[in-house]
């Protein structure tokens, strides 16, 4: 069986190609960049997907060596994401759909980043640090669902990095920057933000800059934000790790590329004697591949009902998905 998965949550249009045996035949992605200092804008980035979804259709097919009547289901994100970004995607899909007969499967964006990083790397049952853009979330499979330990209260802390990054002059995305200029940096203190098991930005985003405005080296800002904040993920991932008692942690989203943040959680797993798994950074970052596994995986467990009035659901929460497959 294989699956066409169609991502639009955000600043990329990505389309991939998987199969059931868990094989990748095509993973394309094309990225909308702001204006220097500028962040998404969401009308934007609708206008760049819609430039840019048929050249990556066909681009991926030609990749993948395979024709329509080769796919059995499309696959697209229904949720969370930008509106005007969510709806490129369900119109795209919903339009393949209907000229080429195939069945539609709504997937969870934030769980195809959960279950493209379990599909690769072998990870059983491990609590789960999921970073990306817009989301923060330490998660862990607990009766029938991804449960949510902690999150972030405000912002994801790839918004915050790139916030960050806006403020002292860095072009999106900064997240790669940062790590970049981190290791030539020194300890400044910046705020630390965790409330029990939940996690708080902003706060420390701008003072940050504040102190970039005060003549701080960019260096070692970049060090210390990474190192405050990778710390509070580090933290409230280690507890959930002790509440659960599972023996395995694994990393994702567009975040997990991050050296830094894997080392810091190899050495708590370690000190813990359980299992660090990261996802491969070519599946990190939003992508068609990972909506297309998770959307096979969906239709195997026959957890989806067809429905020609498919939405998107910009808000949808990763603990609101019932989980049969597993």
């Amino acid at each position: 069986m294989i699956a066409l998965g169609i991502e639009s949550t955000a600043h990329s249009f990505g389309v991939g190609i998987m199969d059931d045996n868990g094989k990748c035949h095509a993973n394309l992605i094309d990225m909308y960049k702001a204006p220097r200092g500028w962040g998404i804008h969401p009308m934007e980035a609708a206008k760049h997907h819609e430039k840019v979804y048929s050249v990556l259709l066909r681009d991926a097919f030609r990749k993948a060596g395979i024709t329509w009547d080769d796919i059995d289901i499309i696959a697209f994100s229904q949720g969370p994401g930008l509106p005007p970004c969510l709806h490129v995607g369900l119109r795209v899909a919903g339009g393949l759909v209907k000229k080429h007969e195939k069945p539609m499967v709504p997937v969870n964006h934030c769980i195809a980043h959960v279950e493209i990083g379990r599909q690769c790397t072998g990870a059983k049952d491990p609590v789960i640090l999921y970073v990306s853009g817009a989301n923060t979330q330490v998660l862990s499979f607990v009766e029938g669902r991804y449960r949510c330990f902690g999150e972030t209260q405000d912002i994801g802390i790839g918004n915050a990095l790139d916030k960050f990054g806006r403020g002292i002059n860095l072009s999106f995305p900064a997240g790669p920057k940062i790590e970049q200029a981190a290791k030539g940096g020194r300890w400044t203190q910046l705020p630390y933000s965790v409330k029990g098991m939940d996690l708080s930005f902003s706060g420390i985003v701008s003072e940050a800059i504040r102190r970039y405005e005060r003549g701080i080296p960019d260096a070692d800002l970049c060090y210390s934000i990474q190192e405050t904040c990778f710390a509070m993920l580090t933290e409230v991932t280690e507890r959930a790790l002790a509440h659960t008692n599972k023996k395995e942690v694994l990393l994702t989203g567009g975040v997990a590329a991050n050296m830094r943040l894997q080392e810091m959680l190899k050495i708590m797993c370690k000190e813990r004697k359980a299992k660090f798994w990261t996802v491969p950074r070519e599946f990190s970052g939003d992508n068609g591949a990972m909506i297309a596994w998770n959307g096979l995986i969906m239709e195997k467990s026959g957890q989806y009902e067809w429905d020609p009035e498919y939405d998107i659901k910009p808000r949808q929460r990763t603990d609101e998905i019932e989980v049969l497959w597993l």
